[in-house]
């Protein structure tokens, strides 16, 4: 079988759960959850539930949900109608696929201690 060569297309994830594109977005920009929690001024543990689905963002406060979102960059309008893709160009690499602005793979997570 031959082997595609992905160099130049993007990831995207269409799926309605809120949790997975925060994550994918935090991933995408080279944050800490940590960073994020930071940005949008709620404790670590919160931004957490938020991202792992433990805790619905749609159903916290607006604000809450609003500055977590606009710690990640993106549109809230977007966001709260679940229009929101998070899309990055990756490269094939020997090891599998990496994104091409911060070289990491995209299976790989931002920790603190990277």
């Amino acid at each position: 079988m031959e082997e595609i060569d992905l160099s130049g297309f993007q990831v995207c994830h269409l799926d309605k759960d809120q949790h997975s594109v925060l994550r994918e977005k935090r991933v995408v920009l080279g944050m800490t959850q940590q960073q994020v929690a930071d940005k949008a001024g709620i404790v670590l543990q919160q931004y957490q539930k938020f991202e792992s689905g433990e805790r619905d963002i749609m159903t916290s406060s607006f604000r809450t949900a609003c500055r977590v979102v606009e710690a990640l960059g993106m549109d809230i309008t977007d966001f709260y109608h679940g229009e929101y893709t998070v899309g990055e160009e990756v490269y094939s690499s020997g090891d599998g696929l990496r994104y091409k602005k911060t070289g990491r793979h995209t299976s790989e997570d931002i920790t603190d201690k990277n």
